[in-house]
């Protein structure tokens, strides 16, 4: 939007370009209506202290806009490098928290593993121990077995021997005893002669 000066200024152009005529034998000079042109220079000299005070208050405003701006601007780098530093602070609490996280899980790893390796190491012996126990009163039982029966097998055999002897004894004396069965005419059941 141009102002009324300018609009003046297009208007003195234009009235010289399009109204005014050259003097005779010239290419410079020209004749104007002197009362339309004064009449334009007045308007242009009355509206030029308007034109500069509101220029005047546009420049002020221009300052005091980039001042805002500038003030604005200035507010918003600081506030992102706080938040830039409070990030970058953050960042930092993490990667600390991270680290303290993964000392924790290696110190909770290795000290679950020593208790796998203990519970095993404890498993394993006392596995040992039960099978020597197990061992020792298997070779007790296997001893007092093998006494009793040396022991037994003894007696058996001197019993075994004791009732052979007993047997070819009875059987010998059995024989002894035979009595001979004799024929037709023999006793009667009561031990006489019929």
């Amino acid at each position: 939007m141009s102002s009324r000066i300018e609009q003046i200024i297009e208007e003195i152009e234009e009235y010289i370009d399009r109204d005014c005529k050259y003097q005779p034998l010239s290419t410079t000079k020209i004749i104007v209506n002197k009362e339309h042109l004064d009449e334009l220079l007045r308007e242009l000299r009355m509206k030029t202290p308007d034109e500069i005070k509101r220029y005047q208050k546009i420049i002020a405003n221009r300052d005091a806009i980039l001042a805002d701006a500038q003030a604005k601007a200035d507010a918003l780098i600081e506030e992102a490098q706080m938040q830039t530093n409070e990030l970058v602070s953050e960042h930092e609490i993490m990667q600390q928290a991270y680290a303290q996280a993964n000392e924790i899980v290696t110190q909770a790893t290795a000290q679950a593993q020593e208790i796998v390796d203990n519970a095993t190491a404890d498993a394993n012996a006392i596995r040992i121990g039960a099978i020597q126990y197990t061992d020792d009163l298997m070779a007790n039982a296997e001893s007092i077995i093998g006494h009793t029966l040396d022991s037994y097998t003894t007696k058996y055999d001197g019993l075994i021997n004791s009732l052979q002897e007993c047997y070819d004894v009875v059987r010998n004396n059995r024989a002894e005893l035979s009595i001979p069965q004799e024929d037709a005419g023999g006793y009667d059941q009561g031990g006489g002669m019929e």
